[in-house]
């Protein structure tokens, strides 16, 4: 193991030198390792029994821009981990994840409202085949092969939410080929997607490639490739491109008035994620909300494909009643059942103690005018506005079914709930009974 310091600039560089020269600490000047992006063309290589006494005389210096490094040899290459540097003194690696990232999962999205400005004036290239564009919002695009099926394709990626690698590679998955199955489709292939430093260990890039093939292996799609980056942020997450019989395909607008909305998992990821980033959230909260994001809505929506189901899209990063909004579109209003949605009982009290997410309240103030929420209590309002990862699927289904429905889909995702129906047009496209 040895010690890598980079610089802002050259002159910090041989300041630093001479300095640690002067006080007798050894360092060697040396090129700055290609893996090393922030810093000066030079460095100083420090051995472990030095580097302690050499960031202390830095420190004293009042030298700007300092990055540390460990790097080691392992399979004839050496291994970069950057060092934080804290109170001017060396304290950790930065190993974890999370200390890379300052959002992370579906919370990272643009908001509904920028994302609405951007789209507008763009470029509309007309085709026939082309069923599903990006003009409504939906889950993904469909594009008609022939007078039977469809290909569906999408693309989705984050920042993690979580430290394990293997986990946030597995949730990130799940999340990518929810989009697919949000439209009705099977998915057929996935391309990974993958930004990452270059100074982190690439072992931890493998187990995230690795728990991202375990959820493509469960939707029986295939891993075909990808492409990577380097970044500040490790980000990852998936293109997927599914297929569908013309006469399945779901879109989120297209809600049957008298029809009934089933909710498959509950609310409340984002606050949890949240409460983790701050050091709140308890080991049973956490765990629960991992275990929901890993869970794949493969199983749902093959249930629900037996079913009349009328309209269909996953609660991500626009929280709840944002994605609701789509659904009713300009054509009918949604009414919710307060007490009917599902969430995780610590994410209610974490609202309680008004520990909010920034993207729920952009998705507060993008869905401020659409419906009244004064009189439902804070703490679901923050629910029905937290930005969800890899969140359940919203289905529209025909009244007379939805029990039906609700039972299988109950089979794999318990907490499922039939949570609104769909009404004519009124002032308000959100109501709440």
């Amino acid at each position: 193991m040895e010690y890598i310091i980079a610089f802002r600039s050259t002159n910090h560089a041989i300041k630093a030198e001479q300095r640690l020269l002067e006080k007798k600490i050894n360092v060697t000047v040396m090129p700055l390792p290609s893996h090393i992006h922030e810093g000066c063309g030079i460095c100083l290589r420090a051995d472990p029994d030095v580097i302690e006494p050499a960031m202390e005389c830095l420190a004293k210096e009042n030298i700007e821009g300092i990055r540390l490094y460990s790097r080691k040899m392992s399979d004839s290459r050496y291994i970069y981990n950057e060092m934080e540097i804290i109170g001017n003194h060396m304290d950790k690696e930065q190993r974890l994840l999370l200390d890379r990232c300052t959002s992370g999962g579906c919370g990272a999205k643009i908001s509904p409202g920028e994302l609405s400005k951007l789209l507008t004036g763009l470029p509309v290239f007309p085709d026939e085949n082309l069923l599903v564009g990006f003009n409504t919002s939906d889950d993904a695009a469909v594009y008609k092969l022939d007078e039977k099926r469809s290909i569906v394709t999408t693309a989705d990626f984050f920042p993690p939410m979580v430290d394990d690698p293997a986990m946030f590679g597995r949730i990130a998955a799940t999340n990518s080929l929810s989009d697919v199955y949000a439209m009705g489709a099977k998915p057929l292939t996935a391309i990974n997607l993958v930004c990452f430093p270059q100074a982190m260990d690439m072992g931890i890039l493998k187990d995230i490639l690795f728990g991202g093939a375990e959820k493509v292996a469960e939707a029986s799609a295939v891993l075909c490739g990808g492409h990577s980056i380097y970044d500040k942020e490790p980000k990852y997450g998936l293109a997927v491109t599914g297929i569908v019989d013309n006469d399945r395909i779901l879109r989120n607008d297209t809600p049957a008035l008298g029809h009934k909305l089933v909710l498959t998992k509950p609310l409340g990821t984002g606050l949890i994620m949240a409460a983790l980033r701050g050091g709140a959230a308890s080991g049973e909260a956490y765990d629960k909300a991992v275990r929901s994001m890993e869970r794949l809505n493969r199983y749902a929506a093959e249930k629900a494909g037996r079913f009349n189901v009328s309209a269909c899209t996953d609660i991500t990063g626009f929280g709840l009643l944002v994605h609701a909004l789509e659904m009713a579109s300009d054509k009918c209003s949604i009414v919710l059942y307060p007490e009917e949605i599902p969430y995780f009982e610590e994410a209610f009290q974490y609202a309680g103690d008004y520990l909010m997410t920034a993207a729920g309240q952009r998705n507060r103030e993008h869905f401020s005018g659409r419906a009244d929420v004064s009189r439902l209590r804070f703490e679901l309002q923050e629910l029905l506005f937290d930005p969800q990862t890899s969140g359940g699927l919203l289905l529209s289904v025909a009244p007379e079914q939805a029990a039906d429905l609700l039972a299988a889909i109950r089979e794999d995702d318990p907490e499922s709930k039939i949570i609104g129906e769909v009404i004519t047009r009124e002032n308000k496209v959100i109501l709440f009974e």
